[in-house]
């Protein structure tokens, strides 16, 4: 099949020029139509123009010695000798998809605590997630496993991992009900497979977490893909920041349910918001980096069965105080001259969202909305 006609058959290729004489060339022509309605392209179908994946920032280590390949080669039921070796760690994966005439900006996804890319994938009930949404949209995607979680799970740092069965706390945190009860008006499926699947896109840190460690390799991939913008989930919202804050290509960022580490000037800071089990807090940078995030559009989601008063369940009490933070934080913003809107989805209609807005039975519609705000902002070139 020739390149840049799909659906036609290389007949032209095959057969000599002097079959087409009169009626033969007529016929030609009734065949080549033929093949196009047989393989005419689904106008749903998702043309990619471009995919792939690769490894961005990390660092390098190397233990003291010299390698010995016929010594330190044969198998060790003890562990490998690392005399002499190096290991490569810390950086992040990325897969990303390029669709057919792209739009001038990606969408790089980040997710959260305890998760990785899969976050933007297939939602749980088995429908296209916010990588195929935007793709449709013509966006670029570049879909992140931070550092030490996922397909990045080289470290450069031990850590232990605890088989410990948690999935009810999950449950109660990420806001679908207080265990084993989904709340009345959630927008998450109740199928028990998509639970099933919930819970098993949950996964560890395979080292410690260190901002910094994140920050950096995230930062590297800006550098690498140029202008794009930065869209994170929960534990990534904070770390967002402080990569806008660092990289000029971080154009815009849209942040579902940011959580601790809003980033203050110096002697801004406000004190911590008290919850059940913990408290909410804010970081310091100095003014001239504060400044950075006065210059890009953002936009923040909070979902629905955030309590206004204390709770004495945990899962939900936190957000409370997430949530107040994220009103100081905007104020903040704004007030120093930056564009920052916080969307409250009860607020304009939008009931029973979860911590996963991306993943809940109205994911289209939250897709909608951002896509909305977008265009307002004149990022979908």
């Amino acid at each position: 099949m020739e390149t840049g006609n799909p659906g036609l058959y290389p007949i032209a290729r095959t057969m000599k020029p002097t079959f087409f004489r009169g009626g033969a060339l007529t016929l030609l022509f009734v065949m080549l139509l033929s093949a196009c309605g047989r393989h005419r392209v689904d106008p749903s179908a998702l043309i990619i123009q471009e995919q792939g994946s690769f490894f961005v920032g990390g660092t390098v280590i190397s233990a003291p010695g010299t390698f010995d390949p016929i010594r330190q080669g044969a198998f060790n039921p003890a562990g490998p000798d690392p005399q002499g070796q190096t290991l490569h760690g810390d950086h992040a994966y990325v897969f990303y998809q390029i669709p057919a005439d792209a739009r001038k900006l990606p969408l790089v996804f980040w997710h959260g605590y305890g998760q990785s890319a899969k976050t933007w994938e297939t939602t749980p009930d088995g429908r296209e997630g916010f990588q195929h949404l935007f793709l449709r949209r013509r966006f670029a995607v570049y879909l992140i496993d931070q550092p030490r979680r996922g397909k990045a799970g080289r470290s450069t740092q031990p850590a232990t991992i605890q088989a410990t069965p948690d999935e009810p706390f999950w449950f109660g945190i990420f806001r679908l009900g207080i265990w084993p009860e989904f709340f009345p008006n959630v927008q998450f499926s109740r199928d028990p497979e998509a639970l099933e699947q919930f819970f098993r896109q949950i996964t560890p840190n395979t080292g410690p977490y260190e901002p910094p460690v994140f920050v950096e390799a995230v930062s590297a991939l800006f550098d690498r893909i140029g202008p794009a913008i930065l869209v994170t989930h929960s534990a990534s919202g904070g770390l967002g920041w402080r990569v806008a804050m660092r990289n000029p290509n971080v154009r815009a960022i849209v942040s579902f349910e940011p959580g601790s580490n809003f980033v203050f000037p110096e002697g801004e800071v406000p004190e911590p918001i008290p919850f059940t089990g913990g408290q909410a807090w804010a970081t310091s940078a100095p003014l001239e980096d504060f400044l950075q995030l006065t210059r890009i559009p953002i936009l923040l989601y909070y979902g629905d069965n955030i309590p206004e008063e204390p709770s004495p369940y945990p899962g939900q009490d936190q957000w409370r105080a997430f949530l107040a933070m994220a009103r100081l934080w905007q104020e903040a913003v704004n007030r120093h001259g930056g564009d920052v809107t916080l969307i409250e989805l009860p607020k304009i209609g939008i009931h029973g969202n979860t911590h996963f807005p991306m993943s809940d039975l109205n994911s289209v519609e939250i897709a909608d909305h951002l896509f909305e705000w977008l265009q307002q902002k004149g990022l979908t070139e």
